[in-house]
């Protein structure tokens, strides 16, 4: 666990850092915002949705881990680094790998290289949490900034839809 909840510097007048329990709100509201851009209205409204987030965050913090981009004490990105625990192996024991989720950054704050600060960031914190790997399911148009920023395609990492129609 990180204990020394230092702040990832970033650019201009931007840091990032692990969220602040007071910021869940927020971000939860940043989650809903993103799911209406690429989505649509979502099917609960942000009043709705905002208290379970934020009790799914208080719940899930040992798993999942949510650092913030903020300017003047506002959250305009986020990064959700989600913590699994692998299996043993005889020359480690203690093994865990991370996987970035819901990676954000308000519209206003994008194509000023501010996602790709809010990256290095997450990956510093995995290198400290000792994690082994980080992946990352990334839509078509975010592909080059992890690209940029050290993620590559494996042509071992193999993934199924669960619920969608396969053979098999």
């Amino acid at each position: 666990m990180l204990t020394n909840l230092r702040q990832y510097e970033a650019v201009d007048d931007v840091a990032c850092r692990p969220v602040q329990p007071h910021e869940l709100a927020a971000v939860a509201e940043l989650r809903w915002r993103w799911v209406q851009e690429l989505y649509g209205m979502p099917d609960t409204t942000l009043d709705e949705f905002a208290p379970r987030f934020v009790a799914w965050a208080r719940d899930a913090k040992s798993s999942h881990r949510c650092m913030v981009m903020v300017r003047d004490d506002v959250v305009i990105g986020m990064a959700w680094l989600a913590i699994t625990q692998r299996v043993p192996h005889p020359r480690a024991i203690e093994r865990t790998s991370g996987d970035v989720q819901c990676m954000c950054v308000v519209p206003d704050e994008r194509g000023h290289g501010l996602g790709g600060e809010l990256i290095e960031a997450v990956l510093m914190w995995a290198s400290d949490l000792g994690l082994e790997r980080v992946t990352v399911h990334s839509s078509d148009q975010a592909v080059p900034m992890y690209s940029r920023h050290g993620f590559e395609v494996s042509p071992r990492l193999l993934q199924v839809e669960i619920g969608q129609s396969h053979a098999g």
